[in-house]
């Protein structure tokens, strides 16, 4: 895929979806943090139904501190991993407390020295939850999940055998960054997501077909 239709990719996503959002429901970047970290294996559904009922007892990581391991549990018993999710919780509130005074820090060190953080984690934090366009060292950057390894590489918008190359390609590859980079999260995982799906992408709806490089397409 050449630059032209990269442009025209992101051009088209954009008309289509100006304004994206993630499915994961929040009020806060500290309900966004433990949204995301309970959304490891497991659906936007399926945490936002948990969440619905753990974030009005629990908006604070004070609070959620107090509720303790066993507490947290009680809410997110329905989401897989939820053992060692509600200990990363309550791990991650009290670093926050004692560390951050309970604020969720906009530095990516920061929020990687978090039980159950990674680079994926903290870059949809500081994209969603902050609005920002680059990282704490002026570099651009962007969370890629298995969605977006998977259209980047399909599509031929970038390439990497691992999450990290594929971020790095995306940003290396993204025209126009200024313009683009903000929203291009969400645009390529809500496309990952509904129409190039893994097992049987649906090409024959699909809004950039003929910009796609993949020559197995379907109907």
């Amino acid at each position: 895929m050449n630059k032209q239709k990269r442009i025209a990719m992101l051009t088209r996503l954009r008309e289509a979806n100006p304004h994206p959002k993630t499915e994961l429901e929040y009020s806060s970047p500290f309900e966004l943090l433990i949204a995301v970290l309970l959304s490891a294996q497991a659906t936007d559904v399926g945490v936002n139904k948990a969440t619905r009922q753990l974030f009005p007892v629990a908006r604070t990581a004070q609070a959620m501190l107090d509720l303790n391991v066993e507490g947290v549990k009680h809410y997110i018993k329905t989401i897989g991993l939820f053992n060692t999710k509600a200990e990363n919780v309550i791990k991650t509130c009290r670093i926050l407390v004692e560390q951050h005074g309970g604020e969720v820090p906009q530095n990516r060190a920061a929020l990687e020295a978090l039980p159950g953080v990674g680079r994926k984690t903290a870059n949809v934090v500081l994209n969603t939850g902050f609005g920002l366009l680059k990282d704490n060292e002026g570099k651009y950057f962007i969370a890629v999940d298995t969605h977006i390894q998977r259209v980047a590489n399909r599509t031929g918008y970038a390439k990497g055998n691992t999450v990290e190359a594929t971020e790095q390609s995306i940003i290396k590859n993204t025209p126009n960054k200024s313009e683009f980079m903000f929203d291009l999260h969400h645009w390529l995982i809500l496309h990952g997501r509904y129409t190039c799906t893994a097992r049987k992408p649906r090409c024959g709806s699909c809004i950039i077909e003929d910009l796609c490089d993949f020559k197995q397409k379907t109907e």
